[in-house]
């Protein structure tokens, strides 16, 4: 625990108020979290918003997950009970046991946090959480990203505010260095915890922290860093404009699947054309995230001719130069809601509802629709439609020309959201 040893840069807690209520600018919501995990960039935030609930109408909330990996988290969880109690803030605790000790630990605890949050505020009624990344935190991600190589969507500033889950999102001091935090903590006698993750050489954020403070006689600052990551923000929504422009020439959606017609050669630059490979996979898989680019390239590399391939629960086919994307039937088999329910995440389905129906995908069902060749889908993207079904038995598939009363939509149309931030 520390309330600091070190000097610090000084701030006016005026500045960060206002950096709080900017990031909602123009109205701050009725109900936010503060997601807190002890350490000083999550409770200088908490400090903050416990502020601003004495000059501004606002209801305020504190989250922590507990992943269970570190003996420390119990002290630095019990350290943000102790401070919200003295704020007079309401503290929820969050637990995750899903590591199975395979696989990439800092991403998979980073998927949980998200979606433990994202769970509890729904539930809850929070309008929006607020996370505590810092301007070191930009500087950090971006040598991380180097490091991968990545591209201006890589290396661009993350978001002050989106949507992921249902829920909104806000990060109020990405404006903000972690001493300017420290400082602020310190003059207001608030304790916060060290992660000692932060000095682990296994880490590649705390290999990149140690590399800032040797770049930084080159003139490679965190403020440096931050103007490239503006920079590539601004490159980023660009392209993305772009890309949004020539979507609406070269991809057609039909029911839940996208045509791409494009050659691996043709009039559009390679950017862009990436770009609409991207935005399409995810708005099929309904992943937060777009597919790696190599792996995504080599699948499309390898269908020099026509035929199909399998990714990310996608079913990718080459006929010509058009590439229809699919849902994958495997991916959705044992998917299973009400029919008053969202089903795989982007269908919504309307007719006679009743308790007794669910909604699957089609599957074998097809068998039972007499007139599915004449919808002019094809059979692979049929199966994987959603359909209405009384136990075993078949009520409705409103894509494969048995509708019985019932209709399925998109919730989300491709060329309305695919390029959204």
């Amino acid at each position: 625990m520390s309330v600091a040893d070190t000097p610090q840069s000084d701030i006016r807690d005026d500045d960060l108020l206002n950096a709080a209520r900017a990031a909602f600018d123009p109205v701050l919501p009725a109900r936010v979290a503060v997601a807190a995990s002890g350490g000083g960039d999550s409770m200088a935030l908490l400090q903050v918003f416990a502020q601003l609930t004495k000059s501004d109408d606002l209801a305020l909330e504190a989250v922590t997950v507990d992943h269970g990996l570190r003996p420390e988290a119990a002290t630095e969880i019990a350290l943000v009970a102790r401070t919200c109690a003295d704020l007079g803030i309401a503290h929820h605790v969050l637990r995750w046991d899903g590591w199975v000790g395979a696989g990439n630990l800092m991403a998979a605890a980073r998927d949980a946090r998200y979606r433990l949050i994202a769970d509890w505020a729904a539930t809850s009624g929070v309008d929006a959480v607020v996370l505590g990344h810092t301007a070191d935190d930009v500087a950090e991600n971006f040598l991380i990203r180097l490091t991968r190589k990545a591209g201006p969507d890589g290396l661009s500033k993350m978001d002050a505010r989106f949507d992921r889950l249902g829920v909104t999102w806000a990060r109020p001091l990405l404006g903000h260095s972690r001493s300017e935090l420290r400082s602020y903590l310190q003059r207001h006698g608030i304790a916060w915890a060290e992660d000692p993750t932060n000095d682990d050489d296994s880490f590649d954020r705390a290999r990149a922290r140690k590399a800032l403070s040797i770049l930084s006689d080159l003139g490679v600052t965190v403020d440096a860093l931050n103007s490239v990551s503006d920079a590539m923000r601004g490159a980023r929504l660009a392209l993305d404009h772009y890309a949004q422009i020539e979507a609406r020439r070269y991809i057609v959606q039909e029911a839940g699947d996208l045509v791409l017609r494009l050659g691996l050669t043709g009039p559009l630059p390679a950017e862009i054309k990436r770009r609409l490979w991207r935005a399409a996979i995810p708005w099929i898989n309904g992943s937060d995230y777009p597919p790696r680019q190599s792996t995504l390239f080599d699948i499309v590399a390898s269908l020099q001719n026509d035929g199909s391939a399998t990714m990310g629960g996608c079913l990718i086919t080459r006929k010509a130069d058009d590439w229809r994307i699919t849902r994958e039937y495997s991916a959705v088999r044992d998917l299973a809601c009400k029919t008053t329910e969202l089903w795989d995440g982007r269908w919504t389905i309307d007719g006679p509802h009743d308790h007794t129906l669910v909604v699957r995908a089609l599957g074998d069902g097809i068998h039972h629709c007499t007139e599915w060749r004449e919808v002019g889908l094809p059979r692979t993207s049929l199966i994987a439609t959603p359909a209405i079904w009384h136990g075993d038995e078949l009520i409705a598939a409103p894509f494969a020309g048995l509708r019985n009363g019932w209709s399925a939509q998109i919730a989300a149309d491709f060329h309305q959201h695919a390029f959204a931030h």
